[in-house]
């Protein structure tokens, strides 16, 4: 496609979308600051095993999703996203001085989970504000764009720890000390710079998860659902990507980078394969997407080499970014305009609560087995993944 026709599609874009895009890359240059040093200076400094990390790493990322299940339905009850969003960033925000003064790994624990239910309660608000504001034949493109601004906050944030690494000798609490201040600015700027808009039905109000509003929810959105969280369980915590870097003989300092080189790749690929999303079969890039993540897998079990982990880390970014836009377009597409919020909400819980177990299993084997064991496993849960999708012949699911 010409550069052209890609800048009218940009341009057709909502301003709101970009804002939102704008918001979550400042928050994901906060969190990925900490996210990126975290498990090193959990085993390094505070003496947590892999095993540890990988419970901390799936209670935290799983809570976000239980919360954002009512988040999504309030959303709906108050016909209000913004408002929420707010809400949760600004939980966000606040979360990251726990991290600087936490003198226990039971602390660091409690600052993640607050950290994940300020994720929670702005994620599904967010995403449904994305498709309220964004016509049918955008959301793709609108998702792909959001998720590639988020992801430039996600590259820059480990770049920016490394930078503080190298420059204050492996200080990992004035590098969280400092992932503060674009976290602050996340939370001005989608409060000045977003006005919610009107939708239908804002005079009506009623419990959006009671089950007569469940089963408005399609076949086709659930199928949706069972796909999501099945890619949760092939795709364990990042944190393990991290772990791989240092035993590959990384400088601790340098680790970061790795997570750098992800978020370049999936930052880069997001927008494309969202705009390829409105184009083309969804159960086709969903099986290329899970066709890189096991690649992926495979070659980061045999990372003895940093370059080696480094290309799987390319792998990984690149399945992100042909995959998580397009996932959230097609929640988009199969769930009613006035059940958004509780659409994505359903979609991240189930997602989430995989996800405890997908880390947890992670954690055990890399103790217990060892690394290669680990990522060898998440290949495993990906080819299970493509055999679910092998059987959605005869479903199609709709695009619009």
């Amino acid at each position: 496609m010409s550069t052209n026709s890609r800048a009218g599609v940009l341009r057709q874009i909502p301003s709101s979308v970009w804002i939102l895009g704008c918001v979550s890359l400042l928050m994901d240059v906060s969190s990925e600051m900490i996210h990126s040093l975290l498990p090193m200076f959990l085993m390094t400094s505070l003496g947590a095993s892999a095993a540890t990390i990988g419970i901390i790493e799936g209670v935290a990322e799983a809570t976000a999703p239980i919360v954002k299940l009512f988040s999504g339905a309030l959303s709906d009850y108050l016909h209000n996203r913004k408002w929420l969003a707010v809400t949760g960033y600004a939980m966000g925000a606040l979360s990251k001085p726990l991290f600087a003064i936490a003198p226990t790994i039971g602390v660091v624990a409690t600052a993640r989970i607050v950290d994940r239910i300020g994720k929670g309660i702005r994620g599904a608000p967010r995403d449904a504000l994305v498709a309220d504001v964004t016509p049918s034949h955008l959301r793709g493109a609108a998702f792909g764009l959001r998720q590639s601004l988020d992801t430039v906050g996600a590259f820059l944030g480990p770049l920016l720890g490394v930078t503080v690494m190298l420059a204050w000798r492996d200080n990992f609490r004035l590098a969280f000390w400092l992932a503060l201040i674009p976290g602050l600015l996340s939370v001005a700027v989608l409060a000045l710079g977003i006005r919610e808009p009107r939708r239908e039905g804002e005079r009506t109000r009623g419990n959006p998860i009671r089950w007569n509003s469940i089963k408005q929810l399609s076949r086709s959105y659930w199928w949706v659902v069972a796909v999501g969280a099945s890619f949760s369980l092939a795709r364990f915590s990042e944190a393990f990507i991290v772990l791989r870097a240092m035993k590959s003989g990384v400088p601790i300092a340098l680790v970061p980078l790795v997570m750098v080189a992800m978020n370049v790749v999936y930052a880069l690929s997001a927008y494309p394969f969202g705009k390829l999303a409105d184009q083309m079969s969804h159960n086709r890039l969903l099986v290329a997407g899970l066709i890189l993540l096991i690649a992926s897998d495979v070659v980061l079990a045999h990372g003895v080499h940093w370059t080696v982990v480094v290309a799987g880390v390319v792998l990984w970014g690149l399945h992100m970014g042909m995959t998580q836009g397009l996932l959230a377009a097609m929640v988009a597409h199969t769930a009613p305009a006035q059940l958004r919020g509780t659409a994505f909400g359903f979609f991240n819980l189930l997602s989430g609560v995989v996800t405890v177990a997908s880390s947890v299993i992670a954690g055990a084997l890399w103790d217990r087995v060892g690394a290669a064991a680990t990522f060898y496993a998440g290949a495993a849960f990906g080819m299970t993944t493509l055999l679910l999708l092998a059987t959605a012949g005869r479903l199609r699911i709709a695009k619009h």
